[in-house]
C-alpha cells in the first residue's frame, strides 16, 4: 500500500483533481467537478500501480476533452 509510486500517483492525481474541482465549482459546471472528485477519491481504492496510473491518465484525458455547451 505504501509503494512510492502509489503515493506519488495519489498526490499528483489528487492535486489535479482538487484543481479541477475548484475550477468546476467556480464556473458551476458539473463535469469538471465530477472528474475532480473522481481523481481525488479513486487512489484509495486501487493498489495496483498500472491500474492506478492508467485510470488517472484516462480521467485527466477526459478532463481535457470534456465539452460543456
Amino acid at each position: 500500500m505504501f509503494n512510492p509510486y502509489n503515493l506519488l500517483a495519489g498526490f499528483i492525481f489528487g492535486t489535479i483533481g482538487f484543481g479541477a474541482w475548484r475550477y468546476g465549482k467556480t464556473l458551476e459546471r458539473w463535469k469538471p467537478v465530477a472528474i475532480g472528485i473522481a481523481l481525488m477519491i479513486y487512489p484509495y481504492f486501487f493498489s495496483n500501480p498500472w491500474a492506478l496510473w492508467g485510470i488517472g491518465v484516462a480521467l485527466i484525458v477526459t478532463l481535457c476533452f470534456h465539452h460543456d455547451e
